[in-house]
């Protein structure tokens, strides 16, 4: 049940990442990413890690893990939000 759980939140997460990402807010202008370059690649990848180190650890006997990415993906959701909707 973890492993379902946490790869519907990897999902999420990617989607809001590829959001912002695709949103081009100046914050994301002044660190050098914008879709489509190695940064946000990169970017995309450690989000990848995140995910993959997430599932191999509920899957490997601690389900714990589920609510240490449901953090995660709180934290995520918030920052999305407020760059999203032009809060920061």
């Amino acid at each position: 049940m973890a492993l379902i759980a946490i790869f519907l939140m990897g999902i999420g997460n990617f989607a809001l990442h590829k959001a912002v990402l695709a949103s081009g807010h100046r914050l994301l202008g002044q660190f050098g990413v914008a879709l489509g370059t190695s940064a946000a690649r990169f970017t995309l990848g450690v989000e990848f890690v995140v995910l993959l180190a997430a599932m191999l650890g509920a899957a490997n006997g601690w389900p714990q893990l589920g609510w240490v990415y449901f953090l995660y993906t709180l934290a995520n959701g918030l920052s999305g939000w407020l760059i999203l909707s032009g809060r920061v």
